[in-house]
């Protein structure tokens, strides 16, 4: 597949929508080494991948739930089962982290992050060109201590997101796109200071 068609294709397939299979281990090497090439001031290398299948999803989902049932203990059983079964909406999950180096003088925190998402989007696009389709996620499971701690991850680190990966049930269509020229101005020269919204 051409890069830009892919870039101007890209979509997204609803969780529920993904089917098997999801990208083989070979596949998700070239997805992986493909990640790794996203931006990346002073090498940091600030992202971790952590792959999700198979009965793994049931223990995630035990694990959301756990993290919700502490969050609000009043909390219903129908809510409950729904965060128990947020990770077998897909066949594979990959849990994008970002690496925190904190305190670095010259490689703030928000570049870092934005490397690891810059890294997801490479695997997401990089599925796409497979013939797969991924969605990625975010919301509370991304920020809770709960969870966080099951994965394994540092204090310092962030998940910048869910990827879930799979298999579309049919060419999807695209939706339609803004005219990219709204977003874009041109600068040539210092706005005056009696027109600048502070």
């Amino acid at each position: 597949m051409d890069a830009i068609d892919n870039l101007l294709g890209r979509y997204s397939t609803p969780a529920k929508q993904l089917q098997e299979p999801a990208p083989s281990d070979d596949q998700l090497n070239t997805l992986f080494q493909a990640a790794v090439t996203a931006p990346d001031h002073g090498n940091l290398q600030p992202w971790s991948f952590i792959l999700i299948r198979g009965e793994a999803r049931h223990k995630l989902g035990d694990v959301f739930a756990e993290a919700y049932q502490l969050r609000d203990p009043s909390v219903d059983s129908e809510a409950l089962e729904n965060y128990r079964n947020k990770p077998l909406r897909a066949p594979l999950l990959i849990a994008v982290v970002a690496k925190i180096t904190p305190g670095n003088p010259k490689i703030p925190v928000q570049e870092q992050i934005i490397s690891a998402a810059c890294a997801a989007q490479h695997i997401q696009l990089g599925a796409q060109a497979m013939g797969f389709g991924s969605i990625w996620l975010t919301g509370i499971n991304t920020r809770d201590w709960k969870v966080c701690e099951a994965l394994g991850l540092d204090f310092d680190d962030k998940i910048v997101g869910y990827l879930y990966l799979g298999t579309p049930p049919e060419q999807p269509s695209i939706p339609p796109r803004p005219d990219a020229s709204q977003f874009v101005r041109e600068w040539t020269e210092p706005s005056d200071a009696q027109d600048t919204v502070i």
